[in-house]
């Protein structure tokens, strides 16, 4: 199984690109981040070229809501967003835009506006052969957050019906609103984009926590999934390459 380090959390003492450079270092497969934008891209796209690790995704701007896309009145900030995210990703050239949601609330204007901007979000990012992402977030680290339910989300992208809308899988979100991760999993892997892991409820390292990462990863290895799992951790110490001892047992135990 293969691994992308998410630089929004991993090796935040550095610059971003020095930290696709250590990524690379530590042995992980590919790179991930939030919010990249006050980097100029090339400096990026040099790193990824140096390092030959793909950039899997970045993030929206999330403003002060965590997001513009639900948020009713501020479409003109969510698709501002939007066209900045697939700008700078095709320059970086990351395969996803993850759409945030923002802190609605819920309610039906929050959903029809987030269907649209969605709608227009695709169509920005197919142009540029990229995928868009949307993530249940649990509502203890973003209270109100529109999308939390893994069900939800798939209903929206059926709902959307565009062919590059797809679901964030992020576990540690997952198992802290809905817990049964693998059956969840299994219900909505045909929509399912990305997976992310974070121990929890601390969101450290993946190799400790409540959840089993290394039976759950074979599990869902088992099933199909192939891609690069996200690691979107805060290292406990701090210091992400103190904690990299679980990406070598991952590694040895899920070939």
């Amino acid at each position: 199984m293969q691994f992308s380090a998410n630089i929004g959390f991993l090796y935040d003492d550095l610059p971003i690109p020095e930290r696709i450079r250590a990524a690379r270092a530590d042995g992980f497969d590919a790179v991930e981040c939030h919010f990249p934008y006050d980097v100029d891209a090339g400096e990026v796209a040099d790193a990824l070229a140096e390092t030959g690790l793909p950039m899997l995704g970045l993030n929206t701007q999330p403003g002060e809501s965590f997001g513009y896309l639900a948020m009713p009145g501020q479409e003109v900030e969510a698709r501002a967003a939007i066209d900045e995210a697939v700008a700078y990703g095709r320059r970086i050239g990351a395969g996803a835009v993850h759409a945030m949601a923002g802190k609605s609330g819920g309610g039906t204007a929050a959903e029809r506006v987030y269907r649209e901007n969605l709608a227009y979000a695709c169509d920005k990012a197919g142009a540029a052969g990229m995928t868009v992402l949307i993530e249940p977030i649990n509502h203890r680290d973003a209270p109100g957050y529109h999308l939390y339910t893994v069900e939800h989300g798939a209903e929206i992208i059926g709902g959307v019906g565009a062919e590059n809308l797809r679901l964030m899988f992020d576990c540690y979100h997952t198992q802290i609103m809905q817990g049964d991760l693998l059956t969840r999993f299994r219900d909505v892997q045909p929509v399912i984009g990305h997976v992310q892991i974070a121990a929890v409820p601390d969101r450290g390292e993946p190799g400790g926590g409540e959840v089993h990462y290394l039976n759950l990863l074979a599990e869902m290895a088992r099933m199909g999934w192939a891609a690069p799992v996200g690691a979107e951790y805060k290292p406990r110490s701090g210091k992400t390459a103190e904690g990299l001892s679980w990406l070598a047992e991952f590694r040895a135990a899920l070939k």
